[in-house]
């Protein structure tokens, strides 16, 4: 198992990074890999269930995505409102960093807002002069990625059909491809996870094991613990409904699959090797080059077998990342 971050790496061709939801979510393609026979099959996502086995269980993540990108009423900086520290205190991030040094003053609807300081993620924590609704008039945060203004089609694209629980500045987008209908034949239940910034942030040590991941907030209901629990197998939605099964096992300090009810922040970091310890499938989108996300799912399927999927998925010419199509790894 490689712990350089040159060996996850691959060439994307620029047009393959989807760019606008499709019209219908469910008709997305679906890479299906095989670990054990190191198999790949082109289907499509409807074709989900056809893949399951009884007794499995599916788990996503409802965490709702907040409408937390503004611009200044000049319209020169780019505002991501990542947390409320008080009535009139907030920790965002901002573009570009040199407009907004500590002291700096600009206006949001309005309201004069003051740089009080500039964290060293980079991130700045601001005051207004009056208490502001932030996300009254905010768009949804797309990825740097999809390069257009946010528009009312991704107010509804860019969100879960389940989405409950707001906390996110990023969606979990394995979710993206379900309908209320194809849900509802599908035995499942939801834990949170919060997606914060860092699921955007690059990973700079070409030793990854010195990355330090962001902490996001989670949380699993006793009612979802108790259908994890009594689960034949696990089908982790996301990257992110994966690390919170994971995480939530290594707190109860056993080694077994059992998941307790619980909820607080997670750092975990899953990269080659690992053991996982709960989820046994994993539907997920097609991840940035270098990133975390790629080596998460290396470490579940092998990197070398991931990455000829990545290769015969361009050649096959799905599309890429937020809005693109899915794999699943059985």
């Amino acid at each position: 198992m490689s712990a350089r971050l040159s060996d996850y790496d691959y060439s994307l061709p620029r047009e393959l990074i989807a760019q606008q939801p499709l019209e219908r979510r469910e008709d997305s393609r679906m890479m299906v890999l095989g670990r054990a026979e190191r198999k790949i099959e082109h289907r499509k996502f409807r074709e989900l269930k056809s893949f399951l086995l009884p007794g499995d269980l599916l788990v996503l993540n409802d965490t709702r995505v907040l409408a937390a990108r503004r611009f200044s009423n000049d319209g020169a900086v780019e505002f991501l409102f990542l947390e409320r520290l008080g009535r009139t205190r907030w920790k965002c991030m901002v573009n570009p960093g040199r407009k907004m040094r500590v002291g700096a003053i600009v206006t949001v609807d309005g309201v004069c807002l003051h740089v009080e300081k500039i964290t060293a993620d980079g991130e700045r924590i601001v005051s207004f002069d009056k208490e502001v609704d932030v996300y009254a008039r905010g768009s949804m945060p797309l990825p740097p990625y999809i390069n257009r203004a946010g528009d009312e089609t991704d107010a509804a694209c860019y969100q879960t059909v389940f989405a409950r629980e707001p906390g996110a500045v990023a969606a979990p987008t394995a979710g993206l491809h379900f309908t209320s209908e194809i849900l509802s034949e599908i035995p499942h239940t939801f834990v949170t996870l919060h997606v914060g910034p860092g699921t955007f942030l690059p990973v700079r040590s070409e030793d990854i094991a010195e990355h330090r991941m962001h902490a996001e907030r989670f949380s699993i209901s006793p009612e979802a613990a108790d259908k994890i629990n009594n689960a034949q197998g696990i089908v982790a939605v996301g990257t992110t409904a994966m690390r919170v099964l994971e995480t939530a096992t290594r707190n109860n300090k056993l080694l077994s699959r059992q998941v307790e009810p619980q909820s607080g922040t997670t750092d975990l970091f899953i990269y080659p090797p690992f053991t996982f310890r709960v989820v046994d499938a994993l539907l997920t989108n097609f991840h940035l080059p270098r990133s975390t996300l790629l080596m998460l799912v290396s470490a579940f399927a092998g990197r070398e077998f991931i990455l000829r999927a990545y290769e015969e998925a361009i050649r096959e010419r799905y599309r890429f990342y937020s809005y693109g199509d899915c794999m699943l790894i059985l």
